[in-house]
């Protein structure tokens, strides 16, 4: 059973919710699922686990400075990551908040560690996002 880790950073509680959805659905596929807010993960955490998800609101178009501040800190274990699979997920204030930058922002920091990750051809092609509180559209992407 692969383990994964699902860690996000939430002001409003919507992320959060995304995270609870993200991780259901992890479970749901086979996965032994850890769920922690990023002020509960540390750098080490991430060694732990076969695949990392990580989840924010989207700030300016890119991730949240808590979120960034574990990716920035995982760097001490640069190469320990290579071969885990990876995945992000956002929401956001509007539509054109810069939702998929966020993402990117995320994914970039995961292949520079050498992650494997992968789109998806229907649906949010980088990662489920979510307007506001998740609706039924973003809770089917979790």
């Amino acid at each position: 059973m692969a383990g994964i880790l699902v860690v996000y950073h939430s002001e409003t509680g919507h992320t959060a919710r995304m995270a609870e959805l993200v991780a259901e659905g992890a479970r749901e596929a086979g996965a032994d699922v850890t769920l922690k807010a990023v002020d509960d993960t540390s750098p080490e955490d991430l060694l732990e686990y076969d695949g990392i998800i990580a989840g924010t609101p989207t700030y300016y178009g890119l991730m949240s400075a808590p979120l960034k501040k574990l990716l920035d800190d995982s760097v001490r274990f640069h190469q320990q990551l290579s071969g885990k699979v990876g995945g992000a997920f956002t929401s956001a204030g509007n539509v054109g908040g810069g939702n998929e930058t966020t993402i990117l922002s995320i994914l970039q920091a995961m292949l520079i560690h050498g992650m494997v990750v992968q789109g998806t051809a229907a649906g949010d092609h980088y990662g489920p996002v979510a307007i506001g509180e998740p609706d039924q559209r973003a809770e089917k992407q979790c």
